[in-house]
């Protein structure tokens, strides 16, 4: 298991760790090798940038590192559903809903509607049975809130 990082600290990061965070930030090109390109781009090895991701990945810096599919263009569902959770249930609750393989993310806010997490489905029918099921196995009602209109807003966060 990853040692967790400590979130009260700031991260420290080697010039190498620094750049490859905030090169990966905007993709992977669509090549063969794609970390030996980005590899080259930033002066390092495959193994050396492939190494500083493990490592950033073992301290819990990283907590996830991998493709992300867009299911609805690939004849999936995805929506954003939020619940109204009391906090004396919301540890035992947000196991529960942590519990479905279709949970891409789930987080806490600050607000009436105080968890919030995004469904994917391999179906577009599937999202209303994977709320049925959250819904059965937590106790409380899910609200969905299926996507109107799509806006990219490109996120960075610089290092």
């Amino acid at each position: 298991m990853p040692a967790e990082a400590d979130r009260t600290a700031p991260a420290t990061f080697s010039p190498a760790q620094r750049a490859i965070i905030n090169r990966l930030q905007h993709g992977l090109p669509l090549v063969p090798r794609p970390y030996a390109a980005v590899a080259e781009e930033l002066g390092l090895s495959e193994a050396a940038l492939l190494d500083h991701l493990h490592d950033l990945l073992a301290t819990g810096i990283l907590t996830r590192f991998g493709p992300m599919f867009h299911a609805g263009e690939l004849g999936g569902g995805l929506t954003l559903a939020a619940m109204r959770i009391p906090e004396a249930d919301f540890a035992r609750v947000s196991e529960q809903v942590n519990s479905f393989a279709e949970v891409a993310h789930n987080y806490r806010r600050e607000h009436q509607l105080n968890m919030w997490f995004v469904l994917a489905t391999e179906t577009g029918e599937a999202i209303a049975e994977v709320i049925r099921a959250i819904e059965a196995k937590t106790g409380y009602p899910v609200y969905n809130m299926p996507k109107e209109e799509e806006f990219h807003v490109r996120l960075h966060f610089a290092v």
